[in-house]
């Protein structure tokens, strides 16, 4: 019973002083490790200059309908929501009194005229006795004034009759321009005047619709210089969650003044609309392509860093070491960034864990273990899995490691007893 219990007392010593060495070795090795960071070069590409704004969709036009006489109103023909065109017929007003107003103003021309005739045959059998000095002077110049203001008062009756049938038209309320209705404001038989401050119905331009936005005053003299030379700046519009984009169009002018309160100024975009995914009022998000920089050196943002030495990135070595380049920044898409200083074209920077490196640091590019050793090819073509996914047996060094007083084999550690049994 003693043997037994010495013989175990020393196995379990023995155990214990074999694993530890091979637990520190494994410390010191994971102090000493490469961090695993994402790579990317700096390549060419055309860089995007995007301002973002809030805009609001602005029809071209919104009129409300209302009667230009008074009536009773005998017919409403638009239902509410209708889509109509310029001059089609929305409502009628009792024509009949303006009829009669036609033909009584018709009638006074008709004796006007007659009178008028009379007084020219008049005037010219004075002239004859004028000339056989039959008569005096005088009565010739009497009739003459009174053809003359006969004459001027057919005038005023053919102004009378064109006024009363301008006044029959009237009585046909139609669409003053293309657009869409919206609730109908008044209902048929009520009395109409031109008093009236609801209207008839509101008709609003849905096609071409217009967008209202600002944009900062520091980027006003590049866009009019760009309107200026004939270009024609694309805009965006994208839901309030800037998930779905409404529409595309174009730039149409500008504010003539900038808002001193908020240093902005506001531009005008036009779109077509042709599906009337813009709703007047509807509030956007705008995107207005100002400008692109040509072949550009352009590298991900998410490798820029701004920090006490300004701003700069983590420069890749080829001892696969990094280092701290101090940068000078241009236009952004926010994806890709213009790098004006600082990087060339295949230059390669640190996008992914920079928050774990410094100046100097060691790094493992993707694919590769400890060491500079690419990963092994997995028997169906695939990259072996890294670090804890390997195939059993394989340590993240590259191979087994001989533990102090034994050897490890897929992460079990022997000792001598345990061989030797």
């Amino acid at each position: 019973m003693g043997i037994a219990i010495v013989v175990g007392a020393g196995w379990y010593i023995t155990t214990h002083r074999s694993s530890t060495p091979s637990q520190a070795g494994g410390g010191r090795f994971a102090a000493n490790q490469a961090t695993p960071v994402g790579i990317a070069a700096a390549v060419k590409a055309d860089v995007p200059i995007v301002i973002k704004a809030l805009g609001t969709v602005t029809p071209l036009a919104t009129v409300t309908v209302k009667t230009q006489i008074t009536g009773q109103l005998v017919q409403v023909a638009f239902t509410e929501g209708q889509a109509v065109k310029k001059d089609d017929l929305l409502a009628m007003v009792d024509p009949r009194p303006y009829e009669v107003a036609v033909q009584n103003a018709e009638g006074v021309l008709g004796k006007d005229q007659a009178l008028l005739k009379n007084a020219q045959i008049d005037l010219q059998r004075y002239k004859t006795l004028v000339a056989q000095d039959s008569i005096a002077r005088q009565q010739y110049d009497t009739q003459a004034a009174l053809v003359r203001q006969y004459e001027a008062q057919i005038v005023t009756d053919q102004a009378g009759v064109d006024a009363a049938k301008l006044n029959l038209v009237y009585t046909r309320i139609i669409a003053p321009v293309n657009g869409r209705i919206g609730l109908r404001l008044v209902d048929p038989g009520n009395y109409v005047t031109m008093g009236d401050a609801t209207g008839i119905c509101v008709i609003t331009q849905m096609q071409p619709m217009s967008v209202l936005f600002t944009i900062p005053e520091d980027m006003l003299p590049q866009v009019r210089q760009r309107l200026r030379d004939g270009a024609k700046l694309p805009v965006t519009a994208l839901d309030r969650a800037q998930m779905n984009q409404l529409a595309q169009g174009t730039v149409s002018t500008t504010d003539n003044q900038i808002d001193t309160t908020t240093g902005t100024v506001k531009l005008r975009a036009i779109f077509d609309n042709a599906d009337e995914a813009l709703f007047p009022n509807q509030f956007v998000n705008v995107r207005l392509l100002a400008d692109t920089v040509k072949d550009a050196i352009t590298v991900p943002v998410a490798a820029v860093q701004r920090g006490q030495p300004g701003t700069f990135v983590y420069f890749v070595k080829a001892d696969d070491t990094v280092g701290i380049r101090v940068i000078e920044t241009g236009a952004s898409d926010g994806e890709k960034i213009a790098i004006t200083k600082g990087l060339a074209v295949g230059d390669e920077v640190v996008v992914d864990g920079v928050d774990r490196l410094r100046d100097g640091a060691k790094i493992r590019r993707p694919g590769r273990q400890p060491g500079g050793r690419p990963v092994a090819a997995a028997p169906d073509g695939g990259a072996a899995k890294a670090d804890g996914a390997r195939p059993q047996g394989q340590r993240q060094d590259g191979g087994d490691r001989q533990g102090a007083g034994g050897e490890q084999r897929g992460g079990a550690s022997r000792t001598p007893a345990q061989t030797n049994q």
